[in-house]
This record gives structure tokens, C-alpha cells and sequence, in this order.
């Protein structure tokens, strides 16, 4: 899902405030973050549940097979030729579980990220509505702080930093894909290392 029409970011300066400082330019990054976070937040989860419907495909199409092969055991030596198809085909159900399982996980990450999306634009509200604050660079930094340590997966980090520095939407989006895809790969790395499919 691409962005359209990207909201340009002027990045916060709210760390090292200068003459320039204004909270409409530290609202509008926010803005930029928030939707750079649902944006990577659908991507992700469109992914997973792509390889679930593929999953789901993949066990009952094996699934009709299995019955299929069952029914042509009539006599207890069917079992011996029927076996390795047997086998066969409730090895694919087991290992399709396996994939459907870990992408079902995806809806705990997408809670997650919602949930910071919630919360950051939260904070946001909060410090406009705030008279108090709304003037003062320390309170969108603390606001800053408080959004990045929230922050469970390093790409959402380097994503957060890139916003704020001023990085277009895109180019948040970009860096963060490709971290997210090296972490993927290092999991694929370490999951082929160990077969056990982990349910809960």
C-alpha cells in the first residue's frame, strides 16, 4: 500500500530547539509517525494473513486427499500400499499447521502497533489540548521519549528516529521494510536451526 499523497515532514527539533521551533512542525511529525506506523502496521499484517489463507488452502485441499485415500481401505492390507500417501499427506497438514500458527500471531502484532499508534496520538491530543505544554520543546521531547520506549521491535526504533529527523513517510517506510525483512530472514535462519513449532 503506497502513500499517495505524503504529508511532508519537517522532522522535530524539539531536542535541540532553535528559532524556528514550533509545535505545528513537532504535531505534523507526529502525524507523519502515526501514519507511517498504520501503514507498516497493514502491510505486515496483509503479508500474514496472505500465508494463512495459503495455509488453509494448502490443509484442505490435503485434507480432501486424506479422505480420499481413507476410503479406499477396505481390507487391512489397503493399509500397506495406502501408507505412504497417508504419510505423506498428514506430514503437509502438520507442517501447514506449523505456518498457520506462527502467522496467527500477526494479531498480537497488530494490536501492538495499533496500540502505539493509540497511544502516541494520544499523548498528541493531550499536549495540544495543554496550554502549559503546548509552547514548551521539553514536553514534545519527554512526549518523544516516552512514544520510542514503547517500541518492542528495533525497526519501529530506527522508523521513530528517521520521522523525527525528518524523513519522508516513504523513506521511513522503505528502511523500516528492509529491516523488517533482515529480521525475518535471521528468524528463518534461527527456525530451521530447531523444528519444534512452539504452540503457546
Amino acid at each position: 500500500m503506497a502513500t499517495s499523497n505524503p504529508l511532508p515532514n519537517p522532522g522535530s527539533s524539539a531536542v535541540n530547539p532553535d528559532l524556528n521551533w514550533s509545535q505545528i512542525r513537532e504535531t505534523i511529525s507526529l502525524l507523519c509517525l502515526a501514519m507511517a506506523q498504520v501503514e507498516t502496521t497493514l502491510n505486515d499484517s496483509s503479508k500474514d494473513v496472505s500465508t494463512l489463507t495459503s495455509a488453509f488452502t494448502h490443509i484442505a485441499s490435503d485434507a480432501q486427499k486424506l479422505g480420499a485415500a481413507c476410503t479406499k481401505l477396505e481390507n487391512p492390507e489397503d493399509f500397506a500400499a495406502a501408507k505412504p500417501e497417508i504419510t505423506s499427506l498428514a506430514g503437509s497438514i502438520s507442517q501447514e499447521m506449523g505456518m498457520a500458527i506462527v502467522a496467527f500471531q500477526f494479531y498480537d502484532r497488530l494490536s501492538q502497533k495499533l496500540g502505539h499508534v493509540n497511544d502516541s496520538l494520544t499523548q498528541l491530543g493531550d499536549i495540544i489540548g495543554d496550554s502549559s505544554r503546548l509552547y514548551d520543546p521539553n514536553e514534545w521531547l519527554k512526549i518523544q521519549e516516552e512514544i520510542k520506549t514503547n517500541y518492542t521491535m528495533e525497526c519501529e526504533r530506527i522508523m521513530f528516529d528517521l520521522i523525527m529527523k525528518g524523513a519522508t513517510i516513504r523513506e521511513a517506510l522503505e528502511l523500516y521494510k528492509h529491516e523488517f525483512d533482515q529480521m525475518s530472514l535471521q528468524k528463518d535462519n534461527d527456525d530451521n536451526t530447531d523444528d519444534d513449532i512452539e504452540l503457546f
